[in-house]
């Protein structure tokens, strides 16, 4: 039965957002889950609650959040504090000219706009790698825990054999010092149960290693051994294959980050045209002067002249940076329509090995172990054949495990291709 995995994750306290309610919001931290039990679920919940990588791609989403607020803000007023025609000898300060003011800059028309737009492409752009961060660790916890599953599969397989072997030895010995059996059958025999034991020892080391890979993902190293429950699936789902690249390729999280690249590019290269359009500075001052004490008011202006700057390197910059996030967009459509294929063969392969061996191999093999059993209590095989037929048999059975591996890892990753994004969450800014 293929395992239902819950991937939503529970609302949590928000970062600041960019600002209006179309902006891209910051994904929270998903609530943590303990439990001595881990099932696949439970295994996804820690990983999204405690992976440092995925914490890490949520601070970088609140960090552009910030970027993007602060970016459609216009700087602040410089307070200006004026005095003129002090007396260098003589006379007092009361007699010279003294003034209190503001200057402010005003950007022209248009840019703190623009400087809004690239900031809110910014945060689609690092929500988007969030996502797709998000998006790779739920493969990737799914394929550990499938190891894992596999790794304790194989190892329970690993101690029968070692069961079967150990009591052919014994049967071997006794046969020999009987007289009933050459040396050889002996030899065979403790060689047979030295191989399962060694195989047995690498399936213990391999389940450590796996453990120890599924706990990394989690973030949590040092957790303690947990029962991890579940099975591998046996019957794949073959209605996967039935969703074409053209119902998922646009909300792909690789493919909605390349457009935020491009989307923040456009805007970029609209931004630079404004450049060398000057921001005008406006000052007024207030005050008294000499020793009339006769109130006065000034005001300023001030235009910066784009003769020497024309801001030329910057828009060749922009048109540039355009034209390769376009391309990039076009390859990284290319490269997940690659991978789809690519993993739909290797889904296509694992499923038919596994059809044929529960069907016809394993079926096969259990048959001939048993007729060869009760043909050797009947004299008609001797104790080699049997010995071949078991170690046959449980070659075939340890193969299974590893194309079942095989195939819910590959089923894992076309999973990855049709999970739907993950929903907006809203948020609040602080100010």
């Amino acid at each position: 039965m293929l395992m239902a995995v819950g991937i939503a994750a529970a609302e949590g306290r928000a970062a600041p957002a960019a600002g209006d309610a179309d902006s891209p919001a910051i994904p929270p931290a998903p609530a943590r889950a303990n439990t001595n039990l881990l099932t696949l679920d439970n295994a996804i919940r820690l990983a999204l609650a405690n992976n440092p990588e995925l914490r890490a791609s949520r601070g970088r989403v609140a960090a552009s959040a910030g970027r993007a607020y602060q970016a459609r803000l216009w700087p602040n007023p410089q307070l200006t504090l004026g005095t003129e025609d002090v007396p260098v000898s003589g006379g007092s300060f009361r007699e010279s000219k003294n003034t209190i003011g503001l200057d402010q800059r005003v950007p022209f028309p248009g840019k703190k706009k623009l400087d809004a737009q690239i900031g809110v492409a910014g945060v689609s752009l690092t929500q988007a790698e969030w996502a797709l961060r998000r998006l790779g660790l739920v493969r990737d916890v799914k394929v550990a825990f499938y190891r894992v599953l596999a790794a304790q599969r194989l190892t329970d397989v690993g101690r029968e054999l070692v069961q079967v072997a150990a009591t052919s030895e014994t049967t071997a010995r006794k046969r020999v010092e009987a007289g009933a059996a050459a040396d050889q059958e002996q030899l065979r025999a403790e060689i047979q149960a030295a191989q399962a034991r060694a195989e047995l020892s690498g399936f213990e080391r391999d389940l450590a290693t796996a453990r120890q890979d599924l706990n990394l993902l989690l973030g949590s190293p040092d957790l303690p051994a947990a029962t991890v429950f579940g099975d591998l699936t046996e019957a794949p789902d073959r209605s996967l294959l039935g969703n074409p690249p053209e119902r998922w390729l646009a909300q792909h999280p690789s493919a909605a980050a390349a457009r935020a690249v491009r989307d923040r590019a456009e805007v970029e290269l609209r931004r630079a045209r404004l450049e060398p359009y000057p921001d005008v500075t406006f000052g007024v001052d207030g005050g008294r002067e000499g020793t009339a004490d006769t109130a006065i008011v000034q005001f300023r202006l001030g235009v910066p002249l784009p003769i020497i700057d024309r801001s030329k390197g910057r828009k060749q910059e922009a048109r540039a940076n355009a034209d390769v996030a376009q391309a990039e967009l076009a390859a990284t459509e290319q490269r997940l329509l690659r991978e789809w294929g690519a993993a739909s063969e290797r889904f296509r392969a694992a499923a038919d090995q596994v059809t044929i061996y529960r069907e016809q191999i394993l079926p096969k093999a259990t048959r001939a172990l048993r007729l060869v059993q009760t043909g050797f209590e009947q004299g008609k095989f001797g104790f080699i054949d049997l010995l071949d037929t078991q170690r046959t048999t449980a070659e075939a059975r340890l193969a299974y495990q590893q194309k079942l591996l095989e195939l819910n890892a590959a089923q894992a990753e076309l999973e990855a291709f049709l999970e739907p994004q993950p929903q907006r969450f809203s948020t609040t800014r602080n100010n």
